[in-house]
């Protein structure tokens, strides 16, 4: 599914790259746990994995496609057709209702909302499943609070049945009872779609859900050293 070869970032104006990883993989339908301090370079790689920034120089590869090669209007369309992604900060719409931002992921993507069916009802079977009630659903997501507005980021990851899920510290806004909900969920669809899931955390409680840990230090030659 991911397949990371020689891959070296830095961030503009700087010479000493923050990312430097010689080797790294997601084969089909595993579930991996990622885990390290802050700037061991975590979000920087799954920014570089879902396309939004690009390397100075080695190769990543997704489901077949080498992501470089793609000009950003591409990579943006290879995003939403076949990643779904939670962000850390989870770049939802303030101004549109719970349901229209987890729509957003088949309005992006007519792959996403063909393989979601009926887009709709699988939006609102996911937000039952995250425990969002149904009097939210026409809420502006303005009005929500945080651990709110990051279940609405998980359902729109989840809508369409994405090959690969991304998630980006998920879980720190919910609380013990709605982590483990949500892992199950997240778990659960990953299962029922074959989807690789590539997952990180501080919270090495969770680490024993998935297939395997990978420690960013291990990996990211220039963990600690410079991301930001």
């Amino acid at each position: 599914m991911i397949e990371l070869a020689e891959v070296v970032f830095r961030w503009p104006g700087q010479r000493k790259p923050c990312l430097a990883i010689e080797r790294f993989h997601l084969a089909p339908a595993e579930r991996v746990f990622l885990h390290g301090p802050s700037g061991s370079g975590k979000s920087t790689l799954l920014n570089l994995i879902g396309g939004v920034m690009r390397p100075a120089q080695g190769r990543i590869v997704v489901l077949g496609q080498d992501l470089a090669a793609l000009r950003a209007r591409r990579r943006d369309r290879f995003r939403a057709d076949h990643i779904g992604f939670i962000f850390q900060q989870f770049n939802l719409l303030p101004w549109l209702s719970v349901l229209d931002n987890v729509l957003l992921a088949c309005r992006f993507s007519s792959r996403r909302r063909e393989r979601a069916g009926n887009a709709r009802a699988a939006a609102e079977r996911l937000l039952a499943s995250l425990d969002m009630a149904p009097s939210l659903w026409r809420r502006p997501a303005a009005e929500l609070s945080v651990g709110q507005q990051q279940r609405v980021a998980a359902a729109r990851a989840l809508i369409g049945r994405p090959e690969i899920l991304i998630a980006d510290e998920p879980t720190s806004a919910l609380d013990a009872e709605r982590q483990l909900a949500f892992i199950d969920l997240l778990l659960s669809e990953a299962r029922a779609t074959e989807a690789a899931l590539l997952f990180v955390s501080h919270d090495l409680r969770l680490a024993r859900h998935f297939d395997r840990i990978v420690e960013m230090q291990a990996i990211n030659r220039m963990a600690g050293e410079a991301d930001r």
